[in-house]
């Protein structure tokens, strides 16, 4: 379909991102993923993509490259969804340097330079566009999961809630900037969802109001949501996906 609209997915090798474009594709997108992983062809073809790029988001220039290559191709770039991640989980005594910036440079800088990439030219020559940074709650409550008193068991560390609190308030300073030239721009915020990142890890989900884990299907269904016509007047949000973690 020539003029179906054309969507970026960054991180949808697996997990989350893949569920993302399986759904976007069954609404007739057409998905380019793009991960850092070699396994995003396969993911690809599994998934009946428009493409495939191989590329890590912290390499700005060729992220940005590859943003703007992905309009370039299509003749248009309706969506892009940054949802490439990496959580480390150190105590705060034990947090390095190193870890800061991998969980700040994948999470927050790359999808700053993502959304400038697609809004700079393509969005804004279009007069539309969709940008939905995927976040998490953990950039609400502090980290998500049990903490023991010496400051570990698995809880999302200081980096990953830092770089994704950052994300919702660089969104929202977007969704400012560019909501005159007809383009959104909203994070979804996941809480504990059962994929690759989260395996492992203990969430105490027995205590928030829907006790269990959350599925990748029902993150994508929010991203769905916000890049459909019936959203044409939502930006600047932040739709939590969590189980009632954050609200209750």
């Amino acid at each position: 379909m020539p003029d179906a609209p054309v969507a970026l997915i960054t991180g949808s090798a697996r997990g989350i991102g893949a569920a993302i474009a399986g759904r976007l594709i069954a609404d007739g997108t057409r998905v380019v993923l793009l991960d850092l992983l070699s396994t995003v062809e396969h993911t690809a073809a599994d998934l009946g993509a428009a493409g495939a790029r191989q590329v890590d988001v912290t390499d700005v220039p060729a992220l940005q490259a590859a943003v703007r290559g992905v309009g370039d191709e299509f003749g248009r770039l309706d969506v892009l969804v940054n949802c490439a991640g990496t959580c480390g989980r150190e105590s705060f005594e034990d947090l390095s340097v190193a870890t800061w910036h991998r969980d700040l440079d994948t999470n927050l800088t790359a999808a700053a330079f993502a959304c400038q990439a697609a809004v700079f030219p393509h969005m804004r020559a279009q007069g539309s566009g969709r940008l939905i940074n995927i976040a998490s709650v953990s950039g609400k409550v502090g980290g998500v999961g049990p903490v023991d008193a010496d400051g570990t068991g698995g809880r999302s560390g200081a980096a990953y809630a830092s770089a994704k609190a950052g994300t919702i308030n660089l969104t929202r300073w977007i969704a400012r900037q560019v909501g005159a030239w007809g383009i959104t721009a909203n994070v979804v915020a996941p809480g504990p969802v059962a994929s690759p990142m989260a395996a492992g890890a203990e969430y105490g989900v027995a205590d928030i109001p829907v006790p269990r884990m959350g599925r990748p299907e029902e993150v994508a269904a929010a991203v769905a949501y916000l890049v459909g016509p019936g959203s044409d007047y939502v930006t600047g949000t932040c739709l939590h996906v969590d189980g009632g973690m954050v609200r209750a």
